[in-house]
Formats: structure tokens, C-alpha cells, sequence
């Protein structure tokens, strides 16, 4: 079905990295979300009326919160395929996570009202009789719900989407509640002991749990989350795969929205390289980028010194103390420079978030190492801070570079 569906109403449907077709998809997931919730929404409230259950009518409220949540999926994916302009030169592609953010209210205000009447019930109760129609009903929704997660699920990933993965989360969730409910009126029936309240309040909970979880997921990429290792290694490799690339660090990417990243780094080129050549290489390098990945990037060309023998050992020196120290370190941009008195070795080191020594220790520690096995050197240091910090085998050089990627 859902195959059909997207053979229907998603024209390129293969092509998901453009924009118009992620438009389409979040469209599909959107529109059928809202005419299934509707439905639901109505068979429930009326099985809740006849019977009088407060849990069923809880669980009819909670697809019209689904429903809700869909119309502002489809707001949503409307306004994030709305083109750049001069106010917003990236364009409008962070909608979709703002959308997911009002979804995530909207599920809590619906829960927390539920709640609400679910415990006022149980103060002041009502006796409700088990129904057919009502159970007949909630097995129909639950059959329809767990459709949906799958539904869900399936166009999340083709187009990596947080809105729609909250969605295929929220459906799961709402088949735990519907199966509590029905578990409930069952234990009713044959015990006689009245659980529709207490079950009102369990579907509460879980309503209230989904939606936390929706803000959580929306939220992040809206605070700047690290971007997939998966992608990470794509970049570092399409760049490394071009002949006289030596390294690659401070890697950065920005996501506006899906098809709309920004992304900038250094890429290391031997300083005997012609500088008209190596200007030549950065521009393939990000036409490259900007072709594959739909984005906008900037390279900064950054000569090292290679084939120096007395750099190469003092590099060895310090790569030996700081692997010492932690694995987990690694350096970038190293660099010596003669002095009368003394060599400076110059260098970035990158540290893991939280590591365990402040800055200016760790820097200090380090440079009193190094000055312990030569006290001719002087070294410079400027602490970073890494995501994602590995060691690259580079064919060109045949040696070990340690390539830093500085991730938002």
C-alpha cells in the first residue's frame, strides 16, 4: 500500500535529495495522516458516547491531536519548500523543525487536558458498560494505527526526516494506548472493578510522552546537531579521493533544512604545489561538493610542509606525548619555525567535549613534554574542541595524517 501510494502521489519519488520531491513526500504523510485521524477521531468519540467510556473518548482526542499534528506537518513541509529571499538567504527549510516543535505543544496541551479529566473522574465517577461497537471499534484503530507507524516509518527514511519519524513514534504510541484501553474494558467486563479512568490517565501519559519526545526531536537540529558520521566520512572522503589533497580539518556543516547545507573547511595541499594549480583544485573540489550535496561551500587552501625530515621527527615527538596523555587527541595545521634560540612548533590540538583537563592545563602539560626531550622547543598551541576526531592514511604522502573534523 504504501509502495502504491508513493507510485501515486510522488512524481521522482527516487530523487530525495531534491527538495520538491521531500516537499511531495511530507505531503503524502501529511494528507493521509489527516483524513485517518479524522475518521478514527469520529468512530471513537461516538463508541465513547454510547458507552460512556472516558478512556475511549480520551483516546478519540488523542487522533484529534494526530490530526492536528499532520495539518501542521503539512504547513510545515509547505513553508520549508518556500524559496530563499532576502530576508532569508538559505532559504526556509528550518520550518519543518519549527513545525515539529508546535506539533510537540499541541500533543502535551492535549494530553495534559486528558489527564485532567481522566484524575477529575475519578473523584467524581461514572458508571460506563462495556460496548462491542466500542471495542470493535479501538481493534479497527489499532489495526489502522499500527499501519501507520510502518507508513511512517518507511517515508522517514527515505527522505531522513524528524517530523515524520515523530509521527511513525506517535503512532506506535497511540497503539500502546489503544491496546491499554481495550486490555482494561476486558479486566472491567470480567472482574468488575471500574479501570476507564485509571486507563484515561495512562493514555494521558503516553500522549504526554510523545509529545515531549517530538519537541526533543525537533528541537535539536534547530540548536545546530553534529551532522551523520555517515555524511561526515562522504565529505572527508570526496575531498581526500582528489590527487594532491595531503589533509582535511575544521570541517563544518550547517543544516538549514534538508538540501540546504552549508559547508566549510581546510584543505591541507603541499606548499611546493603551483598556487594557480591549487586555486584550480579548491574550485573542482567544491563544485564537486556543491553538485552532490545540493549546498553551499567554502574551502580554505591551507600549504604544509611535506617530505621535511626534521619536521616529520619533531611531529613524531609530539604525536608520541600526546597519544600519552589520551588517544582521543590528535593535531592539526603542525608546523615548525627556526628561531636563533629556539624552534617553535606550532600546532592545533583538538580535545573531545568534557575531556578531563581544562585547556590551559593540557596545553601546559604538552608543552612542558615536549620542552623535557628537546629544551630547544618551544611549542604553540591552540586548543579545539571535536565531534569526530580520526586518523587518515594518505596515498599520495603514504603516511598517517590526523584529520580533524570541528562539527555544529
Amino acid at each position: 500500500m504504501t509502495n502504491l501510494l508513493i507510485k501515486l502521489f510522488v512524481k521522482d519519488s527516487k530523487n530525495t535529495s531534491d527538495p520538491a520531491v521531500r516537499k511531495r513526500y511530507g505531503y503524502l504523510g501529511a494528507f493521509t495522516g489527516i483524513v485517518l485521524n479524522i475518521l478514527l477521531f469520529l468512530g471513537k468519540l461516538i463508541a465513547g458516547i454510547l458507552s460512556g467510556g472516558i478512556s475511549v473518548i480520551a483516546d478519540a482526542f488523542n487522533n484529534l491531536s494526530d490530526a492536528g499534528s499532520s495539518i501542521m506537518t503539512f504547513v510545515g513541509f509547505k513553508m520549508a519548500g518556500m524559496p530563499a529571499d532576502s530576508e532569508h538567504p538559505y532559504g526556509h527549510g528550518r520550518m519543518e523543525y519549527v513545525s515539529g516543535i508546535i506539533i510537540s505543544f499541541i500533543i502535551m496541551m492535549m494530553g495534559f487536558e486528558l489527564g485532567k479529566s481522566s484524575v477529575e473522574k475519578i473523584f467524581s465517577p461514572e458508571k460506563s458498560e462495556f460496548s462491542i461497537l466500542a471495542v470493535s471499534v479501538l481493534g479497527a484503530s489499532l489495526l489502522v494505527k499500527l499501519w501507520m507507524a510502518l507508513f511512517n516509518t518507511k517515508l522517514g527514511r527515505k527522505i531522513d526526516s524528524a517530523t515524520m519519524k515523530a509521527a511513525a513514534a506517535d503512532s506506535l504510541s497511540d497503539c500502546i494506548s489503544t491496546s491499554v484501553v481495550i486490555i482494561c474494558m476486558f479486566i472491567q467486563l470480567f472482574s468488575g472493578f471500574e479501570l476507564d479512568s485509571y486507563a484515561g490517565i495512562i493514555v494521558a501519559l503516553f500522549i504526554l510522552y510523545t509529545g515531549f519526545n517530538t519537541f526533543k526531536e525537533s528541537l535539536t537540529p534547530l540548536l545546530g546537531a553534529k551532522p551523520k558520521k555517515e555524511l561526515v566520512e562522504e565529505i572527508e572522503n570526496t575531498v581526500m579521493n582528489y590527487d594532491g589533497i595531503v589533509g582535511v580539518h575544521d570541517l563544518m556543516v550547517h543544516d538549514y533544512g534538508v538540501g540546504r547545507m552549508v559547508i566549510s573547511l581546510h584543505a591541507e595541499i603541499s606548499s611546493k604545489t603551483d598556487i594557480m594549480l591549487a586555486h584550480e583544485l579548491i574550485d573542482l573540489i567544491e563544485d564537486d561538493l556543491r553538485e552532490k550535496y545540493r549546498c553551499s561551500v567554502t574551502i580554505h587552501m591551507d600549504p604544509v610542509v611535506v617530505d621535511d625530515e626534521k619536521a616529520d621527527e619533531v611531529k613524531k615527538v609530539v604525536l608520541d606525548i600526546i597519544k600519552n596523555i589520551d588517544n582521543s587527541l590528535t593535531i592539526h595545521d603542525f608546523r615548525i619555525t627556526d628561531g636563533v634560540s629556539r624552534i617553535n612548533v606550532i600546532f592545533d590540538l583538538v580535545t573531545p567535549f568534557g575531556f578531563r583537563y581544562k585547556d590551559g592545563e593540557l596545553a601546559l602539560m604538552i608543552k612542558n613534554a615536549i620542552a623535557e626531550k628537546d629544551g630547544r622547543l618551544n611549542a604553540v598551541i591552540t586548543v579545539e574542541r571535536s565531534m569526530c576526531s580520526i586518523m587518515l592514511f594518505n596515498a599520495q604522502s603514504h603516511k598517517a595524517l590526523c584529520v580533524y573534523f570541528k562539527l555544529t
